[in-house]
């Protein structure tokens, strides 16, 4: 297999001297209260985006290439942030917009030829986008000399994905993959953007199953869901969802209707979950961490409505799997509408449950399972110029 410096260096004809790794993430507990001001719990995992980068003069240009695109290379104006319209162009808008906040806060991108390459699968709900975002952040600070902390980082990637690509996302994503921690969860505190890292239990495996299903969080649905939590907010005279209990949500039942009452009522439990399922951690009470895990998919599947069959099949065939097994728990992670789940197990029966999710799926739907181990990782991170040379 040809290396990604080498592929690099027959693309552009020089050596890079920078290389910038950003992980992809999944979230155990606290989905769609980010955006709410809750607490969630993410992981930064082991497959990540790199880029590797040649500062060049290029008329100050930016050239970007990516692996998955082959030969087609596009060149990027430091000065000209508007959003690219077709759609396979469309993935541009996220080193457009991370220029553009920068670009606001009076810091520009100095020309550069950049190559991209990934282990991390777009749309199966691992925050592809937010490591994007994140390596460019890092790129552009590296190149200019201007750095900014980790929180401010997130939050210039997180108005790039508002403005630029039009998802109205939380800060967990860009925060988790910013700020991940080797053998350590994130409980990330969205309303006072507070970072506690919580550790592990040793032997424990995260084992991520893409559904298949690709999501695509700008097709509305997405936006819907924060619209609904935000009327529901409104109705029930509140200005944080850290106020309300679900005592008012049940008696504002009716005022709600149906369709925001079940929307409140995920906001407020999921609240309640990452609670107990941070202490729970910090206890290795591994019974209640699997069972806060499937009630949070339970919720999400019926009271926020965003999984689908496949992430219901695999929830359902990782607890068949059992607790007295050394399954831990499993749930959608990420946004839903497809994507990926996330299953907590003993790393000794980890490739046993592995070709247990894959039977069941395959099962199900006819076709094959995509399944990995990984680790909790760091968060993004620049390698030393020096250590990069070709193969000879």
């Amino acid at each position: 297999m040809i290396s990604d410096l080498d592929q690099f260096c027959a693309q552009y004809g020089c050596t890079p001297s920078l290389r910038i790794e950003a992980p992809g993430r999944v979230n155990l507990i606290g989905e769609h209260i980010d955006y709410l001001g809750g607490c969630v719990m993410p992981v930064a995992i082991e497959p990540k985006i790199t880029l590797l980068v040649a500062p060049e003069s290029n008329g100050g240009k930016i050239e970007l290439w990516s692996a998955e695109q082959e030969d087609t290379k596009y060149k990027i104006s430091p000065k000209d942030f508007t959003p690219k319209t077709i759609p396979e162009e469309h993935w541009l808008n996220y080193a457009i917009g991370v220029m553009g906040a920068y670009a606001e806060q009076g810091v520009m991108t100095p020309g550069c030829r950049v190559g991209i390459f990934s282990t991390l699968p777009a749309g199966a709900g691992l925050s592809s986008s937010a490591a994007l975002e994140t390596a460019f952040a890092l790129l552009i600070e590296e190149l200019s000399g201007q750095s900014c902390s980790i929180l401010e980082r997130a939050l210039r990637c997180q108005r790039a994905e508002h403005e630029w690509v039009g998802v109205p996302c939380g800060i967990m994503d860009q925060l988790s993959v910013g700020a991940g921690l080797k053998n350590h969860a994130l409980l990330i505190d969205c309303q006072e953007q507070s970072i506690k890292p919580v550790r592990l239990p040793k032997g424990l495996n995260l084992v991520v199953a893409d559904s298949g299903v690709k999501h695509a969080l700008a097709d509305g649905e997405y936006r819907e869901r924060r619209q609904a939590c935000e009327a529901a907010l409104e109705i029930l005279h509140e200005n944080s969802w850290r106020n309300i209990s679900l005592e008012s949500v049940l008696k504002n039942q009716d005022a709600l209707g149906d369709r925001l009452f079940k929307r409140a009522r995920h906001a407020v439990t999921e609240m309640q979950r990452v609670n107990e399922f941070s202490d729970a951690l910090i206890n290795n009470q591994i019974p209640k961490m699997a069972q806060l895990m499937q009630d949070s998919h339970h919720s999400l599947r019926d009271d926020f409505e965003v999984s689908c069959p496949e992430l219901d099949v695999l929830v359902d065939a990782g607890f068949a799997f059992g607790v007295e097994k050394g399954h831990a728990g499993s749930r959608m992670t990420g946004a839903g509408f497809g994507g990926s789940t996330i299953h907590l197990v003993h790393e000794s029966i980890a490739s046993s449950f592995i070709e247990h999710l894959r039977s069941r799926y395959q099962k199900a739907f006819g076709r094959e399972l995509n399944c990995f181990i990984t680790q909790a990782s760091d968060g993004a991170r620049l390698q030393p110029l020096n250590t990069l040379k070709p193969a000879l």
